[in-house]
């Protein structure tokens, strides 16, 4: 029962029995089950069924269910202008939680959750509120095969490139439209969505194989019960979820997203969850975690692997005890127990072709490298385990775009010459606004070609979908007047992934005369891109909005 005087009390148990709640129900734990379930997106889709194993579970343990839906936009759907209202979704989704479940007084959470914006944002959000909660993801999509070749869905943005480059036909072209997603599930490839998904099994606040496990077996909705009958005796316990939320725990997911091959989105995401659990995070700090360990595992797009894959080969435990001697063994489990125990309980084999050992790394000093240098005093970030090892260290001239749109209309009418460095700007928090990540320029540089010959770099992102030596979040962004902005076509840019290097070769003096120079484009903000445009942090501090500390920004 909340804690209310006697009149409230009598509002809200009429207004609860009006949705069916009798009054003993209100009596039990009362669990609410944040469900970002839609069906307009294939994550999420599956939610609505699950969440009903959830609520039996609930019941089973003597809680209460009380569901509720967030929105849950899909990346792949909102490509070019609709991509501008993605990343600022991260934020409004854990605030529309946060002011549900303030309202209600729930006692205990369970969040159900997929896709790129949607994992970090209920992160931050049971961080802000700190109930006990315990998370739950869909599982994956099913991977597409044909001709003993399997397909997931960066396969299907790669093919652009290669239609436009002439290497498939019309036919092809759409044959793989039509098939490549291949069903409901989280799609199959260690991008953002999946990231975070295994992220928030490495520190504890999900049940382990629940990413990797395939959206329709039956394990999923055992598990969906398991996770409703325990967050019931965690609500009890009042085991919270800042207790799984610790800079211990917060540096094994870091360690953890390195070692298998994370998206480089989740330098922004990581930074936003740890500001909101008051753990101290930067962008030197993350750095400094994530190069302590080697790469020991790469899935799609960076390597043939997939999700299903994954879990076949161990799942999240078996790369966890790979990395075992660099983690935090005693940090707790929300399913109970710590990680040490977890791991020493795990006996599967691991397939070694998937999951390489310690002796064996795919790559060493983690799998990002954060740069700076004249064109990014305040870093970029890049995913180096998805470059060819030929580009980690790449000189050539600059191409310069002042959005996405442009980029991509240089590469469906002209040619992009070998060698050069794409510079796209005006696409950061503010001056898209929104930070539009550019991944179908990415891919569509793949199905070209042109990865081992041509560079990306932007003050937007690139999807934990792209590969190929796409250099994204310079800061500071060129709507701030950043050194970006000031980047002409033909500058030579250095860029050097082992030694940390994001150069332009033009001088101090020469940038701080075409500083004075700059003139903004028209991207237009209204609505709540304007006030995000207004308050967002930059991306070297995670892309904060409705979470951010004005002190940040003095």
């Amino acid at each position: 029962m909340r804690h209310l005087d006697e009149n409230a009390e009598a509002y809200y148990v009429g207004l609860m029995n009006a949705v069916g709640y009798r009054e003993k129900d209100l009596h039990k734990p009362m669990i609410g089950i944040v469900n970002s379930w839609n069906d307009v997106n294939p994550g999420h889709k599956p939610l609505r069924e699950l969440a009903q194993y959830v609520r039996e579970g609930v019941w089973a343990a003597g809680g209460t269910p009380a569901e509720f839906t967030v929105p849950a936009p899909c990346d792949g759907m909102a490509q070019l202008r609709g991509m501008k209202t993605v990343l600022p979704s991260r934020d409004l989704i854990a605030a529309s939680i946060e002011a549900m479940v303030r309202s209600h007084d729930f006692d205990g959470l369970v969040f159900l959750c997929a896709c790129d914006k949607i994992v970090p944002g209920m992160l931050m959000a049971a961080a802000a509120l700190d109930k006990p909660s315990l998370f739950l993801t869909p599982g994956s999509m099913l991977p597409f095969e044909e001709d003993g070749v399997t397909y997931v869905t960066p396969d299907l943005k790669e093919s652009i490139g290669s239609w436009k480059a002439g290497r498939i036909d019309d036919g092809q072209f759409d044959h793989f439209r039509q098939n490549i997603c291949a069903s409901c599930g989280t799609c199959s490839m260690y991008g953002t969505a999946n990231t975070m998904a295994v992220f928030a099994e490495a520190i504890g606040l999900a049940p382990f194989g629940s990413a990797t496990m395939p959206f329709c077996v039956s394990a999923k909705y055992k598990q969906a019960r398991d996770v409703g009958e325990r967050i019931v005796e965690l609500t009890r316990q009042n085991v919270t979820a800042r207790q799984f939320m610790t800079k211990e725990s917060i540096e094994n997911g870091i360690l953890h997203t390195s070692a298998t091959g994370g998206s480089s989105n989740f330098a922004l995401h990581i930074q936003a969850v740890a500001k909101v659990a008051g753990v101290p995070m930067n962008l030197k700090i993350f750095d400094e975690i994530q190069e302590k360990v080697p790469v020991i595992a790469k899935f799609k797009p960076a390597s043939p692997y997939n999700m299903v894959d994954y879990g076949r080969a161990g799942g999240a435990l078996a790369t966890l005890k790979t990395i075992e001697k660099f983690l935090h063994r005693d940090v707790p489990l929300a399913m109970g127990g710590t990680l040490g125990e977890a791991l020493d309980r795990f006996q599967r084999p691991i397939d070694r072709k998937i999951i390489h050992d310690l002796e064996h790394p795919l790559h060493e000093n983690g799998c990002f490298s954060v740069l700076y240098g004249n064109l990014a005093p305040k870093g970029a970030v890049v995913k180096k385990s998805g470059v060819d090892p030929e580009m980690f260290v790449h000189r050539g001239p600059a191409v310069v775009f002042n959005s996405e749109e442009e980029v991509m209309d240089r590469m469906m009418n002209s040619d992009i010459k070998p060698g050069s460095v794409l510079v796209i700007r005006y696409e950061g928090p503010k001056g898209g606004p929104g930070m539009r990540e550019m991944s179908i320029p990415a891919a569509m540089l793949v199905g070209m070609g042109l990865q081992k010959s041509v560079a990306m770099v932007t003050d937007g992102r690139f999807s934990g979908a792209s590969r190929g030596p796409c250099v994204g979040h310079v800061a500071p962004e060129a709507w701030d007047d950043g050194p970006i902005a000031c980047v002409k076509d033909g500058d030579m840019i250095h860029i050097d992934l082992n030694q940390h290097i994001l150069q332009l070769e033009v001088s101090d003096e020469e940038l701080e005369r075409r500083r004075k120079e700059i003139v903004k484009p028209n991207h237009p903000a209204k609505g709540v891109m304007q006030q995000y445009r207004r308050i967002v942090s930059g991306s070297e501090k995670g892309a904060l909005w409705l979470y951010a500390d004005p002190e940040d920004e003095k």
